[in-house]
Parts: structure tokens; C-alpha cells; sequence
């Protein structure tokens, strides 16, 4: 939506770094315009209203106009600032893998809008402390592949369990909202995490440092 040279677009802060003595740069990935890179100048301020709401996991509205070569956000409202990530370590730096994928593989003016409704349920699935972290992180590397319209099928003859063939059809089909409604056990958890390593090697072909780390903790 724009407005007197205004763009207003509700998204998720997906990268932030300092720029100089008192700006951000931060991306965003938007419903209305899929991933654009915004600076926020003086956020770094004591007193900034825009300080937290430039902060990563960050969703809401955000104002902002277009320059000559980039972006600047003016204001935000922060209707989810998923503080939980504050204080839990691990779910954090799997929200951190999360957002580096989804930085990795989404461009401006595409359509980006469901990407952006997984990873605003998986964050959610993360918070809710109902599912493991290597299932959340399975059902998303799996969807993601599927949204980017790269998931392979299984074979028919594939040799893998039962339980694993109808996770895989639930991941794939269910609607986003309810894709976090299961849960395996071990075994087949192991297997369906092999599956989707192998999708995401095979989609991206990208060495994600957030995943580095997240095998060296979990």
C-alpha cells in the first residue's frame, strides 16, 4: 500500500546489521513485495522508537519510502516482537537458521507471502515447546523446498517406513496453519531429518553457517 510517496508492508525482520556510528541496515520479508532491504537511520539512538522494532524475528507494519537507491523505514508497528528468543538459546539460533534460508532464497517483487506464513508458524511452533527442534526443522526445510516448487516425490519403491511416507504427505499438502500437528518417533524422525537434508542439498546447494552451528548443539 502506498501513500504520498509512502509504502506501508506488513513483514518480518529477517537480517539486521549496523551501519555506521547509528544505522541498520535490516531486510524484510514482506507479503506485498517479497524481500526488500530498508535502512533505519539513527536507530541506533538512545531513544530510537524504531531501536527494538529493527531487531530480527520482528513482525508488524512497516512505513517506509523509496530514495534514489534504496529503501528507508520511518516507522513501525510491532504487533509479534517473538521475545521468547530473548531467552531460549537453542530455539533462537534454529529461528536464526529459519531466517537465513528464507534470506538465501526469496527475491523482491516475488510473491513471497507464504514463506512468510511458514516461518511465521514455525517461529510460533519453536515458542510453543509442543514439537522437537529436529521436527520443526525438518517440516520446514521439507515445505520450504516444496514452496519453492522443487520437492522431488518419493518413489513408490522407496524403502522407506509408513510413518515417514504420511508425514511427508502431510508436510507437502496439509495448509500451512496446520502443518504443525504431528509427531514421530525416533526412528522415523531420523529418517524423514535424512530426507530433508538431502532436499535442501539438492534445492540450494548452500552451506548455511546458522546450520553449522545448530549440529554442533543439538
Amino acid at each position: 500500500m502506498s501513500t504520498s510517496g509512502y509504502s506501508v508492508v506488513t513483514g518480518m525482520v529477517i537480517g539486521s546489521m549496523p551501519i555506521g556510528e547509528y544505522d541498520r541496515r535490516i531486510v524484510l520479508l514482506t507479503r506485498e513485495m517479497g524481500k526488500i532491504s530498508c535502512f533505519a537511520k539513527g536507530v541506533r539512538r538512545p531513544g530510537s522508537p524504531l531501536m527494538a522494532a529493527t531487531d530480527l524475528f520482528c513482525f508488524g507494519q512497516f512505513r517506509f519510502y523509496a530514495g534514489r537507491n534504496s529503501y528507508t523505514v520511518t516507522e513501525a508497528e510491532i504487533s509479534n516482537y517473538f521475545s521468547y528468543f530473548r531467552t531460549h538459546f537453542r530455539e533462537s539460533c534454529m529461528g536464526s537458521y529459519f531466517l537465513e534460508v528464507l534470506d538465501f532464497c526469496t527475491r523482491e517483487n516475488n510473491d513471497e507471502s507464504r514463506l512468510l506464513l511458514l516461518l511465521y508458524r514455525s517461529l510460533q511452533a519453536l515458542e510453543s515447546g509442543r514439537f522437537g527442534l529436529p521436527l520443526i526443522r525438518a517440516v520446514f526445510e521439507i515445505r520450504t523446498v516444496a514452496e519453492e516448487g522443487e520437492y522431488p516425490g518419493v518413489p513408490a519403491d522407496a524403502q522407506i517406513q509408513e510413518s515417514v511416507r504420511h508425514a511427508l504427505q502431510h508436510i507437502v499438502s496439509a495448509p500451512i496453519p496446520d502443518l504443525y500437528s504431528f509427531t514421530l518417533e525416533e526412528e522415523p524422525l531420523e529418517e524423514l531429518l535424512v530426507i530433508a537434508d538431502r532436499m535442501m542439498e539438492r534445492t540450494f546447494h548452500h552451506r548455511f553457517a546458522s546450520l553449522e552451528i545448530l549440529q554442533v548443539m543439538l
